[in-house]
């Protein structure tokens, strides 16, 4: 399967109008947002566990990387409840599952093969810093190589700069309202924007959102 696998596009999905498709698990959904590949793909997904249910013991051959959006995630490893970042680098292997439901957004097959830190952190109970700008504030988790990823809030009425996204930028919505000169994103919007690609954002009504940078330059 190729879906939105052209990474010089800039692709906007507002995944709450996607159908959930079942994956190979009873309980277990998924919304595929980019996918190179079949069942074991570099894939960006949503996935959803319905209460009780779980996935097959597996193998990351290439990196995994989740946020917990809602409910509580669990594996062998721990409990992983709602703002819960994780990753599990190439050759980490788990058995997920979810007693309660849940639903993560998550990337697979997506790591430096030398990036072999394995952590997760605790959004909600993390401490975010000043942005570069005021009205915002940032919370990294995570740089390896010229990769970068964070946690961004924005006050109500902030405005960034018009900058270029070298090696590209993804974005997924978790609350509020993102928006740039191309139009505004709910919650649950997930932004891809190519190499040098440019735009102007800011949040009249202030969001939170998850950012990935620097990752796309040689796709």
């Amino acid at each position: 399967m190729h879906l939105n696998a052209d990474f010089s596009k800039r692709i906007v999905i507002n995944s709450n109008g996607m159908p959930w498709e079942d994956s190979p698990m009873k309980g277990v959904q998924r919304r595929k947002l980019d996918r190179i590949g079949d069942e074991v793909a570099r894939a960006t997904s949503l996935v959803k566990y319905d209460a009780g249910s779980h996935f097959s013991a597996h193998t990351h051959g290439g990196g995994e990387e989740f946020f917990v959006i809602d409910g509580i995630f669990s594996d062998e490893h721990g409990d992983y409840p709602a703002g819960t970042y994780v990753r599990n680098p190439v050759g980490s292997s788990h058995t997920p599952r979810s007693d309660d439901g849940c639903v993560i957004f998550v990337k697979l097959h997506q790591f430096e093969e030398a990036d072999q830190k394995q952590f997760s952190v605790d959004t909600k109970n993390s401490a975010f810093s000043p942005g570069s700008i005021p009205g915002l504030s940032v919370l990294p988790l995570h740089s390896y190589g010229t990769e970068s990823c964070a946690l961004v809030k924005w006050e109500p009425g902030t405005v960034f700069n018009p900058h270029r996204h070298f090696g590209g930028e993804e974005i997924l919505v978790l609350e509020g309202v993102f928006s740039d000169e191309l139009g505004d994103y709910p919650a649950g919007t997930w932004i891809r924007s190519p190499h040098m690609s440019q735009h102007h954002p800011f949040s009249k009504e202030g969001c939170l959102i998850y950012v990935k940078t620097g990752h796309l330059s040689a796709e």
